[in-house]
Parts: structure tokens; sequence; C-alpha cells
């Protein structure tokens, strides 16, 4: 199935998960996760499955003034 992490595309396993899709892209903490705009706890994202077209959003933090 294709999705769109951070707008990019990417093709995922039927049946993948949030947290596969974080896999995907190697993101390393620390992030927050949204699909189609909608905010996902990490302790969700093994639990959240996903569809095709999609839209996964991981935000890591910016420092500074």
């Amino acid at each position: 199935m294709k999705v769109f992490i951070n707008k990019n595309p990417h093709e995922l396993t039927e049946g993948a998960t949030l947290a596969d899709a974080i896999a995907a892209i190697q993101a390393k903490p620390p992030f927050a996760a949204a699909v189609n705009m909608q905010f996902v706890p990490n302790t969700q994202y093994a639990r959240h499955p996903l569809q095709d077209q999609d839209r996964i959003d991981i935000i890591s933090p910016v420092t500074g003034g």
C-alpha cells in the first residue's frame, strides 16, 4: 500500500502499522506522530493500523530562540 510520510511516498505492506512507517524512515526519538492530521500517542504506534493513501507526519522538536 502507498502512504505518504512527511509528504514523501512510501510503499508499505498491507496491514502495516504506524510503528512500521516510523521504522521505514528510521526516525530517531524524540518525535511526535500524526496520521491524517490526528495525533497518535507513542503507546499506540504498534496498534495503529494504516490504510492506503494515509498521510503520516513525523515531527521532531526544534530548539533555539
